[in-house]
């Protein structure tokens, strides 16, 4: 059961068994990948306005991608 979770407020993938799962009294449940995530969402932040969220994206999709070959 490999299960990607994705952060709350970055949208970033995060690594299984690290980050932080917060759950409200109405059942909604928020993944983040970070105390700094956790913190920016609490006070209420956008996170397309923030600058490191989006080089962080950015970094993160020109990453390239490791491919296995099966031949």
């Amino acid at each position: 059961m490999n299960m990607e979770k994705k952060c709350s407020f970055c949208g970033l993938p995060i690594e299984l068994g690290t980050g932080k799962m917060f759950v409200r009294s109405d059942g909604t449940i928020y993944f983040f990948c970070s105390s700094k995530c956790e913190n920016n969402f609490a006070l209420g932040r956008v996170s397309r306005k923030i600058e490191w969220i989006r080089k962080k994206v950015k970094r993160v999709k020109k990453k390239p991608r490791s491919r296995k070959k099966t031949e």
